[in-house]
């Protein structure tokens, strides 16, 4: 009965998962919208601290963050519900896509109706990087750890390490001066529940173990679990979102299983064409939702020659195996992230940890610019620089509702 009185929150999350374009970044703005501004389900600070913290795990970080949102309302129990209702539009989209693509092929696709989602995004994402930079970025400090972050970030992009070694090289930084933030008490001991870190340690290894057995004996249904494990394994490594998932995969399973001593033996591997993933991955970015959904996409192909029924499993092996361990790390650290945040040394990090993620959302920012037109005089070109600004500005400036943007944004691309 406790959950009913979260449903307005759920439908919120519900209509939220149908209109959040952008990826990680892009998302953050829409939140600041729908879950700041409009409903008040958590402060401006919480929600740049969730967003600072799951920038420290690996892992799909908006979904993250939404999971602490529910985690923050109702517990274990609502931080579930919260995290199937967001995940499911975007994957059920995507394993259709692998449907579709199987059937019809990739050049039948229509995404003309989405050629300025882009845009769009990238005006969420610039008002989400201004809000964030007028709560963190205060101080000289802060404004030279943001400005550093975001060059190195622009230029190394899609290096994974770069995201988590800036987030500590910050709040190492803030450290070095006491005199913004003074000594506080001691704190005293928690006892921490272990189990979903064991869970998610248990999980990883019974996956590779099956993965690799059913590979050396051959197993009929071998693919299945090798899915599961290079899904799971991504899920549970993957620093800096989408762009560096989608990379991975290509190696996984494009670059891999076309290797001359694969071919050579001829091995029952998964394989999925370049361009097959390649339509996924440019289709993920015009669907609202976690970019990590793509494993939806790429599980129904890679199981797809085994029949309907299977790729359908593919699908939901996709989804499952790598949302999964977002959600077991993030609600395993959550509860130590609130425990050590209390030492003056953690407080003070935060400071730096806030500057560096701004620096992220402006570079994220910057990087996408480079894939839209906007140097020219045509009219594309002036279309793109209007619906960046103009979302922008709305969001700014208005009390216009997210979706709606979103809409005459597809309503623009569908015109023209």
């Amino acid at each position: 009965m406790k959950l009913l009185r979260h449903i307005p929150f759920l439908r919120t999350v519900f209509t939220y998962s149908l209109t959040a374009f952008g990826g990680p970044q892009g998302h953050m703005g829409m939140m600041l919208k729908t879950f700041t501004e409009r409903r008040h389900d958590v402060t401006k600070e919480e929600l740049m601290e969730y967003n600072s913290f799951c920038q420290l795990l690996p892992g799909a970080s908006s979904t993250q963050i939404l999971t602490l949102i529910g985690y923050k309302r109702g517990g274990v129990p609502l931080a579930v519900i919260t995290l199937i209702i967001w995940i499911l539009p975007a994957s059920i989209l995507m394993g259709a896509l692998s449907f579709l693509v199987t059937k019809i092929g990739k050049d039948n696709l229509n995404t003309s109706i989405f050629q300025f989602v882009q845009p769009m995004a990238i005006g969420f994402l610039a008002y989400a990087a201004f809000k964030a930079f007028k709560i963190s970025v205060n101080n000289l400090i802060t404004q030279i750890i943001m400005l550093v972050s975001m060059a190195l970030i622009y230029f190394l992009f899609k290096s994974p390490w770069v995201f988590p070694l800036l987030i500590v090289a910050g709040g190492v930084v803030t450290n070095f001066s006491s005199k913004r933030i003074p000594e506080s008490t001691v704190v005293k001991p928690r006892h921490f529940r272990w189990t979903n870190i064991w869970l998610w340690a248990l999980i990883f290894i019974v996956a590779g173990v099956m993965s690799e057995t059913a590979r050396k004996q051959n197993w009929e249904n071998r693919k299945a679990f090798n899915l599961f494990e290079s899904n799971y394994r991504f899920g549970s490594f993957v620093f800096g979102g989408g762009d560096v998932l989608i990379p991975l995969m290509l190696d996984q399973y494009v670059a891999r299983p076309n290797a001359p001593i694969v071919i050579e033996k001829n091995q029952n591997v998964i394989r999925i064409e370049k361009e097959e993933l390649l339509t996924g991955a440019g289709m993920v970015r015009a669907i609202p939702g976690p970019v990590f959904s793509i494993a939806s996409y790429t599980g129904g192909l890679a199981l797809k020659k085994e029949g309907a029924d299977k790729q359908l499993l593919g699908c939901i092996i996709g989804m499952v195996s790598i949302f999964l361990p977002s959600a077991l790390l993030v609600l395993f650290f959550f509860p130590v992230w609130q425990y050590l945040k209390k030492y003056v040394v953690v407080y003070r990090a935060l400071e730096g940890i806030n500057a560096v993620v701004v620096g992220i959302m402006w570079a994220a920012t910057l990087y996408l610019l480079k894939d839209v037109s906007i140097a020219s005089f045509a009219m594309h070109s002036l279309l793109n620089i209007a619906v960046i600004t103009g979302t922008f500005l709305l969001l700014q400036l208005t009390k216009i509702p997210p979706p709606f943007i979103v809409l005459f944004c597809l309503l623009l691309g569908w015109i023209f």
